[in-house]
């Protein structure tokens, strides 16, 4: 089965300079550097390659948006916090093949004529930060990277950044805030980073995923790299599967896999004896889908169809053994917790839903408390200047909407029946009569 990113995953010291340019690396730089520019940005959006650290925005058009006039310098900031749920999939390639990630980002900025480019971090990955940074010092010193890049009239600084562990920062604002040595709070868009990103200049936020298949594109051609996914899904990606399976891992297979086939195959299937409940598609922001759903190709638009997302790709798989109410609520206590506070519908919702959910599983719930759920998240989706509010909330309907009967059972278990029907403020009416009051 072809790899391409992941292919040098096992090798033996695969993630020094000399054993990553024994098996290709930098050979595609050559080749890009002898491309204009303009034709390296319309090849990538010709290759379908999306954005894969959870919006699948196609590449090429977000780096073809930087404004041709400005006096501006420009900066490529790479994406590296991987804080959704689920997803263990860009540590990857910066522990096993950190010289891959570097070649795509001499690629993009040569596409994108930025000469300075920041690998923004996940704090708790030590190990990845530690081979980026050695990587980085490897390839100056072999001239790779510095004054001319590899002998050619191009200068290129990469800069490594540790974040401090906070979820919101994988939101691209948020990290570019953070990058800036400020709280890590989302800004409101217009304008977008292509416009004003660091420090108020041009700038492409991508993924280390997205950057890291960049020479493949160089490599094959656009045409032929796009043949290896779906329609409009072009390469390949890394999809990360954990929870009730018999082969947790990542596993680079093409565009459009099925669900099932990655679960059954790939991932070797359930525990024995154990039969499949749910599944979350795209990392925990993902709405959950149901055994009947799993027929469905793992890329953007088909999961779109259905009305989940491919997110991240990071599949979690739910036996008969778990209950949705406890899965959800440790989604749900992730979420309030993660909240930067920034605004109020999540600041507010996230912790009334964590509330909620939390009495209804310590057998404490109200009848209309899984109304309430549902109520609480349609008030926080679409009110917040960035999506982990949506995150929050999507979850929460479809766990609620699809396995609506467990926790009803759930609070008829808990109080008497004569308790159970105290009359409950319904929090999101509360919200929207105490707004109407203020305005």
């Amino acid at each position: 089965m072809l790899k391409l990113v992941t292919k040098n995953v096992g090798v033996e010291n695969s993630h020094t300079l000399s054993v990553a340019k024994a098996n290709g690396a930098y050979s595609r730089v050559a080749k890009a550097l002898a491309t204009k520019p303009e034709d390296i940005v319309q090849d990538v959006i010709a290759s379908n390659l999306r954005g894969l650290g959870g919006a699948g925005f196609p590449a090429g058009r977000k780096w073809s948006f930087l404004p041709k006039d400005s006096p501006k310098p420009r900066y490529l900031v790479i994406n590296g916090d991987e804080g959704e749920p689920g997803t263990c999939k860009d540590k990857y390639i910066m522990i096993h093949d950190p010289h891959l990630l570097i070649e795509g980002i001499i690629i993009t900025c040569w596409a994108i004529k930025s000469h300075k480019a920041f690998i923004y971090i996940r704090g708790e990955y030590d190990l990845a930060i530690k081979r980026m940074e050695d990587a980085i010092a490897e390839a100056k010193a072999d001239g790779i990277l510095g004054d001319k890049v590899m002998g050619h009239n191009f200068a290129l600084d990469i800069v490594v950044h540790r974040g401090a562990g906070a979820y919101i920062c994988g939101e691209e604002t948020s990290l570019l805030e953070s990058l800036e040595g400020k709280r890590g709070w989302p800004r409101l868009k217009p304008p977008f980073p292509a416009v004003e990103g660091y420090l108020r200049c041009p700038t492409v936020v991508n993924n280390v995923e997205t950057l890291s298949y960049v020479p493949f594109v160089i490599e094959m051609g656009s045409q032929k790299f796009a043949e290896l996914g779906s329609e409009r899904n072009g390469g390949l990606r890394m999809y990360s599967i954990s929870g009730c399976i018999k082969k947790p891992g990542v596993y680079e297979l093409p565009m459009g896999t099925p669900l099932r086939e990655i679960i059954e195959v790939h991932g070797g299937g359930l525990p024995d004896g154990r039969t499949l409940k749910a599944v979350i598609p795209g990392g925990s922001s993902s709405p959950v889908l149901t055994p009947d759903e799993i027929d469905v190709p793992m890329d953007f638009d088909s999961l779109a169809k259905i009305g989940s997302m491919l997110g991240s790709a990071g599949i979690i798989v739910l036996d008969n053994t778990v209950s949705m109410v406890e899965a959800l609520f440790v989604l749900s206590r992730f979420y309030a917790h993660e909240s930067c506070g920034q605004c109020t519908p999540c600041r507010e919702g996230t912790a009334w839903l964590r509330k909620v959910i939390g009495r209804i599983l310590s057998k404490d719930g109200y009848t209309g408390d899984a109304d309430n759920l549902i109520r609480i998240a349609h008030n926080v989706m679409g009110n917040t200047i960035c999506p982990l509010g949506d995150a929050a909330a999507l979850p929460v309907i479809s766990f609620v909407t699809k396995f609506r009967s467990e926790f009803d059972e759930w609070i008829q278990q808990g109080r008497p029946e004569s308790e159970r029907d105290i009359p409950v403020t319904h929090i999101g009416d509360a919200a929207h009569k105490t707004a109407a009051a203020l305005s």
